[in-house]
């Protein structure tokens, strides 16, 4: 079996990552595009991953968080 090893992402590829992931809509559709399609650097497909996987648990502890404060609104009524 051949072990293959992916080519080292540079900081300038890390840089351009991360500005692109800044840019609001298109940040998100990159992430999936870049952790679901083939022939993506290895890295960079398991960082977008990573953030998806962030991402998903940030809108539930906010939409718990929310939930949980418009309860105690309406219950203070």
């Amino acid at each position: 079996m051949e072990n293959q090893q992916a080519p080292v992402m540079t900081v300038k590829d890390w840089m351009i990552t991360i500005l692109i992931c800044a840019i609001p809509v298109v940040g998100i559709v990159m992430l999936f595009v870049w952790a679901f399609s083939s022939g993506n650097n290895p890295n960079k497909s398991n960082w977008a991953k990573a953030a998806l996987i962030w991402a998903a648990i940030f809108m539930v502890l906010y939409f718990v968080f929310f939930a949980s404060l418009m309860g105690a609104m309406f219950m203070s009524n």
